[in-house]
């Protein structure tokens, strides 16, 4: 049993990776601002804090040892300073994106983002773009904090019934009411995770002897173009792909795929994709037919 602080954790795939960690028989502590309720009952403790202030973060943490933080919600460097110099543990995990990536492209591996490449820059949430944050995250990670046992998991998006981003929902909805969607990369692929797998990844990690970056990703890609195509002929609909339309989530990513050798080399079994993300939209179409009714 491992001592671990989760920072996040009450909400989507953050609920999965709690719910893995309790299943495995850890002591889990989650830190939150307390405003989102949780399902996990006297399952785990509860610390309440506020992530972005410096001195909430110092009061609420400091003076207890953990064997593992997993970090949920850091976006920028600041973030990674309020935690690093709080916290008391053996491992950092932080949660990542394949954002960092400039750009992504098909087979995508970890070294493609040099964390040392660029100076660092200390700085809040909104002082970038959502990328250019989360790399200054990592820099943060890699310059500052070299001594420190850390793992950054990067992930693409992460779907799943639970998505409460509704970004693939977008697609579907939009194709079976024929609502114009402005699209610009419709036959690019790109890749996915699930978010009980997103879950479970972070989870699988607190016990492994290893550090720095892990990509995480189902197997295999898709395009916009196959998922509407799949909305089409189970509904009988057609989609209106316009300039004018309303611009689809997905947009101004580029064609993409991303390696997971390095986690499957850790014993970690990725789902491949094109086996459950039709079932998926078979939830989205049912959900936008009750709608309808």
């Amino acid at each position: 049993m491992m001592k671990i602080l989760v920072i996040g954790g009450t909400r989507f795939f953050g609920i999965h990776m709690v719910k893995e960690l309790l299943k495995n028989g850890h002591d889990v502590t989650i830190a939150t601002r307390g405003n989102t309720p949780d399902e996990f009952g006297d399952k785990v403790k509860r610390i309440v804090l506020e992530r972005t202030n410096q001195a909430s973060m110092k009061a609420a943490l400091s003076g207890t040892h953990y064997d593992v933080v997993i970090d949920k919600i850091a976006y920028c460097s600041n973030d990674i300073k309020y935690v690093m110099e709080a916290v008391d543990c053996d491992k950092y995990i932080h949660m990542s994106s394949t954002a960092v990536y400039d750009p992504k492209h098909m087979n995508t591996v970890e070294s493609d983002f040099d964390e040392m490449a660029n100076e660092l820059v200390w700085c809040d949430r909104g002082a970038f773009p959502y990328a250019q944050i989360k790399r200054h995250a990592e820099y943060a990670l890699a310059q500052e904090y070299s001594d420190r046992n850390w793992i950054a998991v990067r992930y693409p998006f992460v779907i799943g019934e639970d998505d409460y981003t509704k970004r693939l929902l977008f697609y579907v909805e939009h194709t079976m009411k024929s609502i114009p969607m402005n699209i610009d990369n419709v036959d690019c692929q790109m890749g996915y995770i699930r978010s009980d797998e997103a879950g479970k990844f972070m989870a699988f990690l607190v016990d492994k002897e290893v550090n720095g970056a892990f990509n995480g990703c189902s197997e295999g890609t898709i395009s916009i173009r196959e998922i509407i195509d799949y909305v089409e002929q189970k509904t009988g609909t057609k989609a209106i792909i316009d300039e004018a339309g309303d611009r689809a989530p997905y947009n101004g990513e580029a064609e993409y795929s991303i390696n997971i050798e390095k986690a499957k080399a850790l014993g970690f079994e990725f789902s491949v994709l094109k086996e459950w993300i039709y079932e998926l939209l078979d939830y989205y179409i049912k959900l936008v037919e009750e709608t309808r009714n």
